[in-house]
């Protein structure tokens, strides 16, 4: 699945009336980055995607078109929505049906292996909870790197600073849930 997103920043940031370096300075994102994100040269990671959001007064979910669905409470198999980042070395299969009054996320996170992920931690109110399936997971959190191996969960404070990464040599599939919504 290809995503285009720079139309809808580019449009939400004129509609607010910002400039691309006011808008860096409120989502702490370069200005050349939301240059290229803008012109769909490239896909941001989750982190800087969330701190736009943050800064437009949005959330993650803006930036993807979906169409309406009627009311239901079952995602059938097949019908998740999965959201590919970092140059197809992330997926966030969203396991929620797409509602705007809801105050819970839950979803399959997959980190390929072998791709080299930043460092920048992002913070959010809310709570996470995480367990790992597959593979190592290392989780950055509040200065300091846990390791979390298959079957191993973990809880924290979204307030802490935090980063996903895949050190291991095999992908890693988790499963999370985390308030409030964030995609």
């Amino acid at each position: 699945m290809e995503i285009l997103i720079g139309g809808k920043l580019k449009q939400l940031r004129t509609e607010k009336k910002l400039s691309i370096a006011e808008l860096s300075r409120l989502s702490d994102v370069s200005t050349g980055l939301i240059s290229q994100i803008e012109r769909d040269l490239v896909v941001p990671s989750v982190t800087s995607l969330w701190r736009l959001a943050k800064a437009l007064d949005t959330n993650i979910n803006y930036f993807f078109h979906e169409e309406p669905q009627e009311e239901h409470f079952i995602t059938r198999k097949g019908e998740h929505r999965t959201i590919v980042m970092h140059n197809d070395s992330s997926y966030y299969k969203l396991l929620h049906a797409n509602k705007d009054d809801r105050s819970l996320d839950m979803m399959v996170i997959t980190l390929k292996s072998g791709y080299t992920y930043d460092r920048k931690q992002i913070t959010h109110e809310g709570e996470e909870c995480g367990y790992v399936l597959k593979g190592t997971l290392t989780l950055l959190l509040n200065g300091k790197d846990y390791i979390l191996n298959e079957g191993d969960s973990i809880y924290f404070d979204s307030t802490l600073p935090h980063k996903y990464i895949n050190n291991g040599e095999e992908d890693c599939v988790s499963i999370w849930a985390m308030t409030p919504k964030f995609f």
